[in-house]
């Protein structure tokens, strides 16, 4: 019977993704901006809050202030204790996470949407984002963490690669500025109490809220849990960014593999460009073993156990990257052999076959990615934060089917310029 129950269940969540998601948009008292999904399907409130307090808004000096606010807030809140939160959390069911990339710090809340478990898991969440303390031993201990972290990291080629190809892309902008234990070192708790003043205000959130509950109950939530933020400006964005002059970068290491970046800023969310570019990524190096670079580097050479490549769309231009990790001594033939796969995608684009077989599997594949409602809440949120169409999720399957060869090799023509591309080898002869 139970195992019945969780068929039907499955079942209704796939017709759901598949039938699309009524998205839901307005602006709180608050002024945050809100989206709401409402969902009977499963007695459960998903919420997430996205600032635009991620990494890249941090000072120059103080590379990894974004991480430790957003990392402190549920460290203590109002009366309670890191250990009370978390033990009230646990009473409940309920389940508080986050995250923060180089745009945004995003709070997440699950809970039963019961009154009373989802009366507590609320308050909890509104004393954290309003209330947080950001107690000074908690500081230093996540300080000596990420110090830790970043002395540990710093000794291991990948991270040494992807530090170097960051700073690479983004010379002088926010984007390749990572944390290093200098710039932990000097983070304080005034620096937490400012930044969270200055980028977790109303007018700089997005709420997104899917779940058991409908609209009126969204829209005092979304109040609730916004009201008291700090008054903090909606902010100007992020500086543009600038493209790097082409070069090479090799980083001496003794590690017997040599990891390699090949890339450049390449697009913005919301570029009309991006479902060419992922398409033709998905059959340059995103579609694992029928990806050209695969096939050219793995399968025929044998240089790479494997290689990738794929865009990160970000408020400014986000990255294309190509990576690989090959035998040092053969670096640079590998190197040739991605270079002439890319050179060539760049000239010709796809062919026919290779694209019906990309647009069925990102087209065909799509429910899959917003089959529950974890996820569904992952694409509102950037959906939201964004501000890309409503329609987003139900356009996205035409649009892939409706991409070109054409379309594609003018797509990664406009975004992929040879002479901007960098390079980082580390561990490479």
């Amino acid at each position: 019977m139970k195992k019945l129950l969780l068929a039907v269940l499955l079942a209704m969540v796939a017709t759901l993704a598949q039938g699309g998601a009524k998205i839901e948009h307005w602006t709180a008292p608050s002024g945050a901006q809100v989206y709401f999904v409402e969902s009977r399907v499963v007695p459960i409130v998903d919420i997430q809050i996205d600032f635009a307090a991620g990494g890249a808004y941090a000072p120059e000096d103080k590379a990894g202030l974004a991480g430790l606010t957003h990392g402190l807030l549920d460290t203590g809140a109002g009366e309670l204790d890191e250990e009370k939160i978390a033990d009230r959390l646990a009473d409940i069911g309920a389940r508080l996470g986050g995250s923060v990339d180089q745009d945004r710090a995003s709070i997440s809340l699950r809970s039963l949407s019961s009154a009373r478990e989802r009366e507590a898991a609320l308050e909890l969440m509104r004393l954290v984002l309003q209330q947080p303390m950001f107690p000074a031993a908690a500081l230093e201990r996540e300080k000596a963490r990420s110090i830790a972290g970043i002395r540990e990291a710093d000794t291991r080629p990948g991270s040494i690669a992807a530090k170097r190809f960051a700073a690479a892309l983004y010379p002088g902008h926010p984007y390749g500025r990572l944390p290093t234990v200098e710039s932990v070192e000097k983070i304080t708790r005034d620096d937490l109490l400012a930044f969270y003043r200055a980028h977790y205000g109303a007018r700089r959130a997005v709420v997104s809220i899917i779940g058991d509950l409908g609209r009126a109950e969204a829209e005092a939530i979304a109040q609730r849990l916004t009201a008291d933020l700090p008054d903090a400006p909606a902010g100007a964005g992020l500086p543009d960014t600038a493209m790097p002059a082409r070069n090479t970068q090799r980083v001496e290491h003794p590690a017997t593999q040599a990891h390699i970046h090949l890339g450049l800023p390449a697009v913005r969310r919301g570029d009309p460009d991006y479902y060419a570019l992922l398409t033709g990524n998905y059959i340059l190096g995103g579609g694992g073993f029928v990806s050209r670079l695969m096939k050219e580097v793995r399968e025929k050479r044998g240089y790479a156990y494997s290689v990738y490549s794929h865009f990160q769309p970000l408020q400014q231009p986000g990255p294309f990257q190509i990576g690989l990790q090959t035998k040092r001594e053969q670096a640079s033939d590998a190197l040739k052999v991605v270079e002439e796969v890319l050179a060539e995608f760049l000239a010709r684009g796809p062919s026919e076959d290779e694209l019906k077989a990309a647009r069925r599997n990102l087209a065909d594949g799509f429910p899959l990615r917003i089959d529950s409602n974890r996820k569904l809440l992952d694409h509102i949120a950037v959906i939201g934060f964004y501000g890309l169409p409503l329609n987003y999720l139900d356009d996205f399957p035409r649009r892939i089917e409706a991409v070109t060869i054409a379309e594609i090799r003018a797509a990664f023509q406009r975004h992929i310029k040879p002479e901007h591309l960098v390079t980082v080898i580390v561990a490479g002869d």
